[in-house]
């Protein structure tokens, strides 16, 4: 059963499930690029899988968020937007649809991309397991221009791309820790 939560940042109440709050934190958090806020949504032992990213614990989700955050903020903010619907969860597990309008930091190419989230929850209501889908080689041909447009549907380009976002994301972590 849910409990009436008070979403002071919307102005409104409204019946939600704890879950499903975890996920409009989580969204809400990122709309504001605060990465420490999204990193609280999710458990010490997460895991996150996506396109780009296969994270196993908690720091590193926190951190890969954090990392994206500061990108888009030094080099996109003036065209980052996101938003987000058809927010759904129960006891266990949740869904949501989001769209995001950023400025690739890599290329600085602008990207519109369309993600699929599917949450799996402990029962604290916090985050443990996220899978994010998208159309990659729609990505790739936004983020990357013609390597994209023309590899963008391969193996290779996919596992070069996850390469390089672990490559990222381990240096950034070396850095901040």
């Amino acid at each position: 059963m849910g409990r009436r939560l008070r979403d002071s940042s919307l102005g409104y109440d409204r019946l939600r499930m704890p879950n499903e709050a975890t996920i409009q934190r989580l969204y809400e958090a990122f709309a504001r690029l605060d990465a420490d806020t999204m990193a609280s949504c999710y458990a010490p032992d997460a895991r996150f899988d996506d396109e780009a990213f296969s994270l196993k614990n908690g720091r590193e989700v926190g951190a890969m968020w954090k990392m994206l955050c500061e990108a888009t903020r030094a080099k996109g903010a003036d065209v980052w937007k996101l938003s987000w619907r058809d927010v759904q969860a129960d006891g266990a597990t949740g869904r949501a649809h989001w769209d995001a309008h950023y400025r690739f930091s890599t290329t600085g190419r602008i990207v519109d991309n369309s993600i699929d989230s599917e949450f799996g929850f402990t029962p604290e209501g916090l985050i443990a397991t996220q899978r994010d889908r998208f159309d990659f080689w729609a990505w790739s041909r936004q983020a990357l221009g013609p390597p994209g447009l023309l590899l963008g549907w391969t193996p290779m380009l996919k596992n070069k791309v996850r390469a390089g976002a672990a490559k990222n994301l381990a240096a950034y972590m070396a850095r901040t820790s």
